[in-house]
Protein backbone atom coordinates (compact mmCIF):
# COMPACT_ATOMS: atom_id res chain seq x y z
CA UNK A 1 0.00 0.00 0.00
CA UNK A 2 2.46 2.52 0.63
CA UNK A 3 4.38 2.04 -2.44
CA UNK A 4 1.12 3.07 -4.55
CA UNK A 5 0.87 5.89 -2.17
CA UNK A 6 4.65 6.88 -2.82
CA UNK A 7 3.35 6.20 -6.79
CA UNK A 8 0.42 8.46 -6.44
CA UNK A 9 2.00 11.62 -5.26
CA UNK A 10 5.29 11.42 -7.25
CA UNK A 11 2.99 10.87 -10.15
CA UNK A 12 0.54 14.38 -8.48
CA UNK A 13 3.79 16.02 -9.00
CA UNK A 14 4.53 15.15 -12.84
CA UNK A 15 1.48 18.22 -13.81
CA UNK A 16 3.52 20.84 -12.08
CA UNK A 17 7.04 19.82 -12.88
CA UNK A 18 5.93 19.69 -16.34
CA UNK A 19 4.33 23.44 -16.52
CA UNK A 20 7.12 24.67 -14.44
CA UNK A 21 9.40 23.39 -17.53
CA UNK A 22 6.96 24.46 -19.68
CA UNK A 23 6.95 28.01 -17.79
CA UNK A 24 10.93 27.85 -18.10
CA UNK A 25 10.93 27.02 -21.91
CA UNK A 26 8.59 30.30 -22.28
CA UNK A 27 11.00 32.21 -20.67
CA UNK A 28 13.59 30.47 -22.71
CA UNK A 29 11.94 31.61 -25.95
CA UNK A 30 10.95 35.08 -24.96
CA UNK A 31 14.53 35.62 -24.12
CA UNK A 32 15.73 34.75 -27.21
CA UNK A 33 13.34 36.28 -29.13
CA UNK A 34 14.52 39.59 -27.73
CA UNK A 35 17.81 38.51 -28.49
CA UNK A 36 17.24 38.29 -31.67
CA UNK A 37 15.89 42.31 -31.42
CA UNK A 38 18.56 43.20 -29.46
CA UNK A 39 21.36 41.87 -31.73
CA UNK A 40 19.83 43.66 -35.19
CA UNK A 41 18.99 47.07 -33.23
CA UNK A 42 23.21 46.43 -31.67
CA UNK A 43 24.03 46.52 -35.30
CA UNK A 44 22.59 49.81 -36.38
CA UNK A 45 23.91 51.33 -33.51
CA UNK A 46 27.00 50.41 -33.91
CA UNK A 47 26.89 52.09 -37.32
CA UNK A 48 25.27 55.39 -36.29
CA UNK A 49 27.84 55.88 -33.56
CA UNK A 50 30.77 55.35 -36.05
CA UNK A 51 31.49 52.13 -34.01
CA UNK A 52 31.15 49.99 -37.15
CA UNK A 53 30.97 51.63 -40.91
CA UNK A 54 27.82 52.34 -42.18
CA UNK A 55 26.76 49.99 -44.92
CA UNK A 56 23.45 50.74 -46.75
CA UNK A 57 22.81 47.06 -47.28
CA UNK A 58 23.75 46.06 -44.02
CA UNK A 59 21.36 48.30 -42.53
CA UNK A 60 19.35 47.35 -44.71
CA UNK A 61 19.18 43.81 -43.84
CA UNK A 62 18.90 44.64 -40.15
CA UNK A 63 15.89 46.70 -40.69
CA UNK A 64 14.33 44.00 -42.74
CA UNK A 65 15.38 41.19 -39.73
CA UNK A 66 13.32 43.99 -37.45
CA UNK A 67 10.47 44.06 -39.71
CA UNK A 68 10.35 40.42 -40.22
CA UNK A 69 10.39 40.18 -36.31
CA UNK A 70 7.29 42.13 -35.74
CA UNK A 71 5.02 39.67 -37.82
CA UNK A 72 5.42 37.18 -34.80
CA UNK A 73 2.48 36.51 -33.04
CA UNK A 74 4.28 36.90 -29.75
CA UNK A 75 1.57 35.93 -27.58
CA UNK A 76 2.38 32.88 -26.31
CA UNK A 77 5.68 34.32 -24.93
CA UNK A 78 3.58 36.22 -22.34
CA UNK A 79 2.10 33.42 -20.51
CA UNK A 80 0.75 34.33 -17.00
CA UNK A 81 3.23 32.63 -13.92
CA UNK A 82 6.49 33.89 -16.00
CA UNK A 83 7.17 37.58 -14.26
CA UNK A 84 10.28 37.76 -12.49
CA UNK A 85 7.77 37.80 -9.45
CA UNK A 86 6.86 34.05 -10.36
CA UNK A 87 10.49 33.14 -11.69
CA UNK A 88 12.98 35.39 -10.08
CA UNK A 89 16.45 35.27 -11.16
CA UNK A 90 14.67 33.57 -14.73
CA UNK A 91 13.55 36.62 -16.05
CA UNK A 92 13.19 40.23 -16.09
CA UNK A 93 9.55 40.72 -16.55
CA UNK A 94 7.40 42.45 -14.16
CA UNK A 95 3.67 41.49 -13.33
CA UNK A 96 3.01 45.04 -14.18
CA UNK A 97 2.72 43.00 -17.72
CA UNK A 98 0.02 40.98 -17.19
CA UNK A 99 -1.66 44.06 -15.22
CA UNK A 100 -1.28 46.31 -18.22
CA UNK A 101 -1.92 44.42 -21.47
CA UNK A 102 -3.75 47.42 -23.13
CA UNK A 103 -0.48 49.36 -22.02
CA UNK A 104 1.64 46.50 -23.67
CA UNK A 105 0.07 46.46 -26.70
CA UNK A 106 -0.19 50.34 -27.19
CA UNK A 107 3.76 50.41 -27.08
CA UNK A 108 4.23 47.13 -29.17
CA UNK A 109 2.38 49.25 -31.86
CA UNK A 110 4.48 52.08 -31.43
CA UNK A 111 7.57 49.77 -32.06
CA UNK A 112 6.19 48.35 -35.00
CA UNK A 113 5.37 51.91 -36.04
CA UNK A 114 9.10 52.77 -35.18
CA UNK A 115 10.52 49.51 -37.44
CA UNK A 116 8.13 50.23 -40.44
CA UNK A 117 9.72 53.59 -40.26
CA UNK A 118 13.25 52.72 -40.04
CA UNK A 119 12.88 49.99 -42.66
CA UNK A 120 12.32 52.84 -45.14
CA UNK A 121 15.24 54.67 -44.50
CA UNK A 122 17.99 52.02 -43.26
CA UNK A 123 20.21 51.92 -46.66
CA UNK A 124 19.78 55.50 -47.62
CA UNK A 125 22.37 57.49 -45.78
CA UNK A 126 23.57 57.39 -41.76
CA UNK A 127 21.67 60.67 -40.92
CA UNK A 128 18.82 59.00 -41.69
CA UNK A 129 19.31 56.01 -39.96
CA UNK A 130 20.22 57.60 -37.21
CA UNK A 131 17.27 59.34 -36.34
CA UNK A 132 15.18 56.27 -37.14
CA UNK A 133 17.30 54.39 -34.80
CA UNK A 134 16.76 57.15 -32.19
CA UNK A 135 13.18 56.90 -32.70
CA UNK A 136 12.78 52.98 -32.45
CA UNK A 137 15.07 52.95 -29.36
CA UNK A 138 12.77 55.39 -27.40
CA UNK A 139 9.92 53.13 -28.62
CA UNK A 140 12.23 50.14 -26.75
CA UNK A 141 13.05 52.50 -23.93
CA UNK A 142 9.80 53.31 -23.39
CA UNK A 143 8.83 49.19 -22.67
CA UNK A 144 11.99 48.85 -20.78
CA UNK A 145 11.12 51.59 -18.26
CA UNK A 146 7.45 50.62 -17.48
CA UNK A 147 7.88 46.93 -17.45
CA UNK A 148 11.47 45.70 -17.47
CA UNK A 149 13.20 44.79 -14.63
CA UNK A 150 16.83 47.04 -14.27
CA UNK A 151 18.39 43.50 -13.00
CA UNK A 152 17.61 40.13 -12.31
Amino acid sequence: MRKVLLLTAALATLPAAAMAADLEGVVDARRGFYSLLGANMDALVSMVKGDTDYDGAAAQSHADNLKLLTSYNMGHLYAPGTSNADMPGKTRALPAIWEDMAGVQEKGMAYVQAVEALNSVAGLDKAELGKAVQQLGGTCKGCHDDYRAKDF
